[in-house]
């Protein structure tokens, strides 16, 4: 009986819903566990005959077994397409899905770095060699703007409004934005402009880049992550560190300095005020540790 559904839901996949035979797969493998369950109950019931209670007593069995609160969300995402096919089939007259929520995913925050933990990374650099001064340049910049890896790696000196303290850079979806740049950050940029680049002849097309590796190209994203972790490891910060950590930072001191969410939005570059607000539940944690650690009655 459930061959014949299952067999139906895999060509629904492939032929209505086009996916990838990987997500056909696993949303295959969802209905296998569920009437897994079923077997296991000891009441093979038809999808016709499952109720709500049935699925909530699924996803408490499948906690049991240890499944993650992501991996129960994308089974119960999986059983709710299987019955948008039980409804265009009329194999069921109701969705027993439709009241099913999933655990609540709690967002996993990547690590912030103290203001001191950024100088301590940037003051690991050796300004003895050309490169120790593009790279202070880069990470100066990364974090007084808060620029995403490719946004500096594809910086051009075309847009450089350093006399009036401004930076124009290409986000995502090639948006532009205009951000503010700090005094740290345009004195190395000059520094690196004036005394470093000036002696490396640009390969074609990369003539407008700003930060250059040795041959004359644009650095790749994987070099500014290899920068960064040497840097980190030098400095002695065993956090997980990437060039997001640095835009994560600067946010992230913004916020908890009481920076308006929507210019912290704007300067990030970010479509939507939802993917700032993450900094707010940051802010909140940032409160109740200060809360915690120094006042006396908050325990």
């Amino acid at each position: 009986m459930w061959e014949a559904y299952k067999k139906g839901f895999k060509a629904y996949l492939q032929l209505e819903r086009s996916l990838a035979d990987n997500s056909v797969e696993a949303y295959l493998a969802d209905i296998e566990k569920l009437t897994a369950y079923l077997q296991a109950s000891g009441d093979l019931k038809t999808p016709e005959q499952i109720v709500l209670k049935d699925l909530q007593h699924f996803i408490q069995w499948a906690a049991g077994l240890g499944l993650t609160a992501t991996s129960q969300a994308r089974m119960i995402s999986g059983i709710k397409q299987f019955y948008k096919y039980c409804l265009l089939e009329n194999i069921t007259k109701k969705d027993p899905t439709a009241l099913l929520e999933a655990p609540k995913l709690k967002r996993a925050l990547p690590d912030v770095l103290s203001f001191d933990e950024i100088e301590s990374i940037i003051n690991s650099i050796d300004l003895s060699k050309d490169e120790g001064g593009r790279n202070k340049a880069i990470l100066e910049t990364m974090y007084s703007c808060g620029l995403r890896v490719t946004e500096i790696v594809n910086l051009q000196l075309s847009n450089l409004y350093l006399d009036v303290g401004f930076i124009r850079v290409i986000g995502k979806g090639d948006k532009e934005r205009l951000v503010p740049i700090g005094s740290s950050a345009i004195k190395y940029i000059k520094i690196y402009k004036n005394q470093i680049r000036t002696h490396v002849l640009p390969v074609r097309g990369n003539e407008d880049i700003l930060f250059l590796n040795r041959r004359g190209s644009k650095l790749s994203r994987v070099m500014i992550f290899y920068i960064i972790k040497d840097l980190a490891k030098k400095a002695g910060i065993t956090k997980n560190i990437s060039p997001h950590t640095f835009r994560h930072s600067f946010a992230t001191h913004l916020v908890e300095g009481g920076a308006d969410l929507r210019a912290v939005q704007e300067m990030l570059g970010h479509e939507s005020i939802t993917t700032t607000e993450i900094y707010t539940h940051l802010d909140r944690e940032f409160l109740r540790k200060t809360l915690e650690k120094y006042h006396p009655g908050f325990k």
